[in-house]
């Protein structure tokens, strides 16, 4: 027999194949899913063949792999969220909508919250619906802590929303679970015609999952739209408004930046002008923290922003529980809707403080109503019949002003003699001036006190068409928006502090202006016109001026007040000059008082006693 020889090429071939084998098996070996695939098909052969299932049973690999993968987030969720990874089941991209008749909203399973708010029967300036929020522009969010040490914000997390009916009434409860029975909900109430949600945040079976030694932090914040043609005079009415402590309300102004903090706060309001976004609570919150930030840089370029508001507030925790009942309110900022609710929200319209503020509401604001509640009126005749019956009743105020001015007329070439006579002597000068306006019965002061008299109701005035939400987008005339300024004529560029536009109103109110205070400045600025006065000239020219430059931008229906208002007063006081006084009669009536006794009154007597001694005193220097 022949003995093999070694060969030393096929163990060499034995082991590259030996080799490729164990490559081969490792390459082929199940990886853990399928593993854990092949152990769930077993399960379900076992399950199919337990329950005694006539036909096999096919396993979708598909879905086998996607319940696996929502294993797996399931678990990183539980990981990273605790007890309300449970939330992780519901789906983050989808959002609810419900509405009424004036009010569409959307409200977000991510956050439970309302990523959507249109007003259905207002327009913006350029026709698009008034949204208050859209496009990511505000968050509601509550920040809080668990008991297992973890820090959660809402807004990043998934609510089960429940859409229901209460009556006419639309109720949707956005719930975020830890189990189906544990949970924090937000309950929005949509009322049939109302703006006025009723809204609540309260929690069931979380005493054990909150950490309540921290309070848990509620943030509000809402980027304003702009809704106006103007966005320099729509900003300047843009501001957040708040009430603390019992009734007591302020506001964070105009600046760039502002904040401030208060105790005990019932309600915040961002007001973008003619429209408002309002949250207000049943409890007060122990403290409110605000900001407001300007965003409009430059006035020129088409700004989508006006401002940025934030505000902050600790929800107190009762037996391990939230619990908070509170409304949202997404609406027009009209006194009227505002003050009917009787939570002191007629305070977000900028009346005007003390007496300028009790004008506004008891006596232009019913009167306005009045007059446009007949329905047969324009509202630019509407302002136009309220001004003349304004100036009618201060006619009265007027009469007075003109007849002191009429008297210190008269007494001018007697005033210049004093002047002339004791010219070097000006202490002197001022006792017999003083003399002279006693025994005549007249005073420089008396026509003065009537025009004071008439400024409360000036900036009431000043205050209450930038304020009324009903002349917003009426048209009068050439102006398509009283609310708004009237343009006759669009500038190649823009002039400081007046803008790239010509209004009319303006510049019609600035001539009326001008020949007002023609008549009632021009009669007086030379007696006036003594060393230390302001000169009256310039200030008769620089008023109309400053006017014309300032209401450029400013609502068209307040230039159309200040207009007719001057162009009345003028045909009064040219009535009253032409018609009721009679110069020669005042006259004749002075020297007579002159020579009757004068009884001077205390203060009177007073002042020429110090006048005399300082007389004396200036004589013995001498």
């Amino acid at each position: 027999m022949e003995n093999k020889k070694f060969d030393l090429n096929s163990l060499i071939g034995f082991i590259l194949i030996g080799g490729i084998l164990i490559w081969m098996l490792y390459r082929n070996a199940p990886t853990e899913e399928e593993l854990q695939e092949k152990a769930t098909t077993e399960q379900v052969e076992k399950a199919n063949e337990t329950n005694e299932v006539a036909t096999p049973t096919t396993v979708d690999s598909t879905q086998v792999a996607t319940t696996e993968t929502d294993s797996i987030k399931q678990a990183r969720a539980n990981e990273q969220l605790g007890s309300f990874g449970y939330s992780n089941q519901y789906d983050n991209g989808t959002v609810t909508t419900f509405e009424n008749d004036v009010l569409f909203l959307k409200v977000a399973n991510k956050g439970g919250q309302i990523v959507e708010a249109k007003m259905k029967n207002f327009k913006t300036y350029d026709s698009i619906p008034v949204h208050l929020i859209k496009d990511n522009n505000a968050s509601f969010n509550i920040n809080f802590k668990t008991s297992d040490n973890r820090t959660l914000n809402t807004e990043n997390l998934a609510f089960e929303p429940t859409l229901s009916k209460s009556g006419d009434n639309q109720v949707l409860s956005m719930k975020l679970k830890v189990s189906n029975s544990e949970y924090l909900e937000y309950r929005y109430e949509l009322k049939p015609g109302e703006y006025m949600l009723d809204f609540s945040i309260n929690s069931k079976g979380l005493e054990n999952v909150l950490n309540t030694s921290e309070a848990a932090v509620l943030n509000w914040k809402l980027k304003g739209y702009r809704h106006a043609k103007s966005i320099s005079y729509e900003n300047r009415y843009t501001e957040a408004i708040y009430e603390y402590e019992d009734g007591k309300d302020d506001y964070l102004g105009q600046q760039d930046f502002t904040d401030d903090e208060e105790e005990d706060v019932t309600y915040v309001a961002f007001k973008q002008h003619f429209f408002t976004s309002i949250l207000l609570t049943d409890t007060p919150f122990k403290t409110g923290k605000f900001t407001s930030k300007n965003l409009v840089e430059d006035e020129d370029i088409d700004t989508v922003y006006t401002k940025e508001f934030t505000a902050q507030f600790p929800l107190e925790t009762k037996g391990g529980e939230i619990d908070y009942n509170m409304n949202l309110y997404y609406g027009p900022s009209d006194y009227k809707i505002l003050n009917d609710y009787d939570r002191n929200l007629d305070e977000v319209i900028p009346l005007g403080w003390g007496i300028f503020g009790w004008i506004n509401r008891y006596v232009f604001i019913p009167f306005f109503a009045f007059i446009t509640s007949f329905g047969v009126v324009s509202y630019g005749v509407a302002i136009i019949i309220m001004t003349i019956v304004v100036r009618i009743v201060l006619s009265p105020v007027t009469y007075k002003s003109y007849l002191s001015q009429a008297k210190m007329k008269v007494l001018k070439p007697e005033i210049n003699e004093l002047n002339e006579k004791y010219k070097d002597n000006p202490m002197k000068k001022q006792q017999e001036t003083m003399k002279l306006y006693s025994k005549a019965g007249a005073s420089p002061m008396s026509g003065c006190l009537p025009a004071l008299m008439q400024l409360p109701v000036f900036y009431a005035l000043f205050q209450f068409f930038p304020s009324a939400f009903q002349l917003r987008q009426k048209s009068f005339l050439w102006a398509d928006d009283l609310s708004s300024y009237d343009t006759i004529a669009e500038l190649p560029f823009s002039i400081p502090f007046y803008g790239d536009h010509v209004s009319l109103f303006p510049i019609l109110a600035s001539v009326a202006i001008f020949f007002y205070m023609t008549m009632t400045t021009g009669q007086t600025m030379q007696q006036n016109s003594q060393p230390g006065m302001p000169n009256m000239k310039f200030i008769m020219y620089l008023s109309p001026l400053l006017m014309l430059f300032f209401f450029n931008n400013y609502a068209s229906g307040l230039s159309l007040y200040y207009f007719i208002s001057n162009l009345i007063t003028i045909g009064i006081m040219l009535v009253i000059k032409n018609v009721i006084i009679d110069e020669d009669k005042i006259h004749a009536k002075i020297e007579a008082n002159k020579k009757k006794p004068k009884k001077q009154n205390r203060f009177s007597k007073k002042m020429q006693e110090m006048m005399e001694q300082a007389e004396a005193q200036k004589n013995a220097k001498k």
